[in-house]
């Protein structure tokens, strides 16, 4: 055995500090410090020395290239490294050690493990998300045209250029045209009647919307019947896309509303081929029915319990817009006697705090009514802010009504603790940073007038003139930074607690 060398201080300093791997595993390093002795490195360094030019590794390469083909033919499986065509090895012999008895390998089963691993190209795309579409690709648009139940019409006379990939807004003027188109089609009925007034903005609000869908499902699912030669599972979900592609072309599904429908379309699929009709229809009514019940009905009924504790006496709660889980928390809260004020912010075009405000004076609570761009001045005097929320994303992001991540940013700003009520069937797990990428455009005419106030007009022939653009958002982001806390059916957690919702309480996925 020769001695292990040893490095000086300075050898060993630069060996620990150096940054850059090439001078530590260059060649010279090796040859020069030769700090692994023994036969291994010295037939290491006689490799290195004894260097090919550029010809003979082709050749190399293409001789290693021909003995896999080869091998690949003849059924050996056998993989090739650098090394093993050096002389007195034999890549297609025997590799056995002295002392050591080779056993016999079953190759079969190897074979059969092999393919049990490989994962079709078909599932892979299934654990993909769907891509949404891009309106501003005209390829994809026509090709979505020709599939839809309905025509869609995604031009519009005045585009804002940053939000052409969005959906853009379909005028109820259409609706005639859609009520011909749904009758006269035999698979629509009468359910999807329901879309209509989302188109007509009748029915507004992430749970409001989503019930009315399951009810429609839930009518759906009694009047039909399997036709002959066809299979019930495959069958009712081509008529639950039908209905579906007719919701989203009257307005945009919220993502309440997609989670349902991916919940109902997994116990579709999970039906047994022992069941009859009439149990399957019965046991897809009851998930519609239970659904609503535990991840709407009940949830709110946990959300109010935990976040009534938050308020207390003397408390001056602001609230933005209208949202029916902090509706029933307020009331709640003044119902076992809680004193308290409530601040409600509004924002034009929708006014949608108007309907809370009468609910809760109709309550006797003491109330006082302000718009958007007053929250700076009333905030000064607000000790909680509780808001709801469309939905709630992987990393944190409140999804809601256009206005409340000025309200919650303001409230950051005044120290002032931003609570969210929002159910655990809204959560996603998408992760998105802005209200760009991914947003619902609303009536630009909405913007026009101001409700009670006939002379202003100003605005009105806007869509005459070529360089004027309207934007009528309707929701927008609030980043985790501006939440203090998420109130769920499970809890109160903070926003970072979110993907652990997803994960830990999603026993049956529903995304």
């Amino acid at each position: 055995m020769r001695a292990q060398p040893t490095l000086s201080v300075s050898e060993w300093k630069f060996q620990r500090s150096t940054t850059t791997k090439v001078a530590f595993f260059s060649r010279n390093f090796w040859d020069d410090r030769k700090c692994f002795p023994g036969p291994e490195n010295d037939a290491r360094q006689r490799k290195l020395k004894d260097r090919t030019s550029k010809a003979e590794r082709r050749a190399l390469q293409e001789s290693q290239r021909a003995a896999k083909e080869a091998a690949r033919a003849s059924g050996n499986q056998t993989f090739f490294m650098p090394g093993m065509w050096e002389a007195g090895t034999n890549p297609y012999g025997s590799n056995e050690k002295k002392g050591v008895d080779k056993k016999p390998v079953d190759k079969s089963g190897e074979k059969d493990k092999k393919k049990e691993v490989v994962v079709p190209e078909k599932d892979k795309r299934k654990d993909a998300p769907a891509p949404r579409l891009q309106f501003d690709d005209e390829q994809k648009v026509a090709k979505a045209r020709r599939r839809a139940i309905v025509e869609q019409t995604t031009e519009t006379k005045h585009r804002v250029e940053l939000f052409r990939h969005l959906p853009q807004f379909v005028p109820p003027t259409q609706l005639q045209a859609l009520e011909e188109k749904y009758l006269q089609n035999d698979t629509m009925h009468i359910h999807p009647a329901v879309g209509l007034k989302y188109l007509t903005w009748d029915i507004v609000g992430g749970n409001a919307r989503c019930v009315a869908m399951l009810e429609a499902f839930k009518e759906m699912i009694r009047d039909y019947t399997t036709p002959p030669q066809k299979v019930m599972s495959r069958d009712l979900t081509a008529k639950i896309n039908s209905h579906v592609s007719f919701l989203s072309t009257c307005r945009p599904l919220s993502i309440s509303m997609g989670n349902a429908i991916r919940s109902f379309k997994l116990k579709i699929g999970k039906l047994r081929d022992t069941l009859t009709e009439a149990e399957a229809k019965s046991s897809l009514v009851s998930h519609l029915e239970t659904f609503a019940q535990e991840k709407i009905i009940l949830a709110d009924k946990e959300i109010v319990k935990h976040a009534v504790t938050k308020i207390i006496d003397g408390d001056v709660v602001l609230t933005h817009g209208f949202s029916c889980v902090v509706e029933m928390v307020l009331s709640h809260a003044h119902s076992i006697g809680k004193k308290f004020r409530v601040v409600v912010v509004d924002s034009r075009p929708r006014l949608e705090g108007r309907i809370l405000l009468r609910s809760l004076l109709a309550q006797g609570l003491k109330c006082t009514y302000t718009h958007i761009n007053a929250v700076t001045y009333i905030m000064q005097e607000v000790t909680k802010v509780f808001l709801g929320a469309a939905s709630i994303l992987a990393n944190g992001t409140v999804y809601s009504r256009v206005g409340t991540a000025a309200a919650a940013m303001v409230a950051h700003g005044y120290r002032v603790p931003v609570m969210i009520c929002c159910e655990t069937y809204k959560f996603h797990e998408r992760v998105q940073l802005d209200s760009i990428c991914s947003n619902e455009l609303g009536d630009p005419d909405a913007l026009v007038g101001v409700a009670g106030r006939k002379e202003f007009r100003e605005l009105v022939g806007w869509d005459e003139s070529e360089h004027l653009r309207l934007l009528n958002l309707t929701y927008d982001a609030t980043p985790a930074d501006y939440v203090s806390m998420i109130i769920t059916e499970h809890g109160m957690v903070p926003p970072t607690s979110v993907p652990v919702i997803l994960r830990e309480y999603r026993k049956e996925p529903i995304l």
